[in-house]
């Protein structure tokens, strides 16, 4: 994926959300003005991927506690330069939850959600923005999920209890689409 197939999928992602309709109006521009908007040396703010880890029966989403940021969020990181930033997400996937990667399985090369939120200064890095776009994937919540150094934990939660690990506006749209999802709508 180049930088003009991030522009691409973003011109064609659709959202009832008008939060997420800006953040897209707003990804389209970073994108377009900085070529090396991959690169997590670009400050304030460079694009990360994420997915949206469901269930097959689309009743759980997996969730870790990162540790440097001692929140419950989902699979992701930075593109550390790669443009593919599908792969990037399913990559993050892999490693954060310790799945081997052929066990992740993705549902749709369209993006799911996008999001642009700040990050706190940590050890490594100081507070910066990320263009957050996710993926939605599918695991089977019956394997084992090892996780990895990154994260306290890692596990399922049921979808009505999802609110209670992360409130943020970002995991309610998310989890509003996986609602949807599961009744037969259009999860955008």
């Amino acid at each position: 994926m180049h930088r003009q197939e991030l522009l691409r999928l973003l011109d064609e992602h659709r959202t009832r959300f008008m939060d997420e309709s800006g953040f897209v109006r707003r990804a389209i521009a970073f994108v377009e003005q900085h070529p090396d908007c991959f690169e997590r040396e670009l400050l304030p703010t460079h694009v990360t991927g994420s997915a949206w880890v469901v269930s097959p029966d689309r009743s759980h989403v997996l969730m870790l506690h990162h540790r440097k940021l001692d929140q419950w969020f989902q699979p992701g990181g930075h593109a550390d330069g790669d443009a593919d930033i599908l792969r990037v997400a399913l990559r993050e996937t892999a490693e954060e939850s310790g799945i081997d990667p052929s066990q992740v399985r993705l549902l749709s090369e369209a993006i799911f959600d996008v999001d642009i939120h700040w990050t706190p200064a940590t050890a490594d890095a100081p507070a910066h923005e990320h263009i957050d776009i996710r993926f939605l994937v599918e695991v089977d919540d019956s394997l084992s999920i090892p996780g990895n150094d990154e994260s306290h934990e890692i596990g399922w939660v049921v979808l009505h209890d999802v609110p209670r690990f992360n409130n943020n506006r970002s995991t309610y749209r998310m989890l509003e689409k996986t609602r949807q999802m599961r009744h037969g709508f259009d999860n955008r």
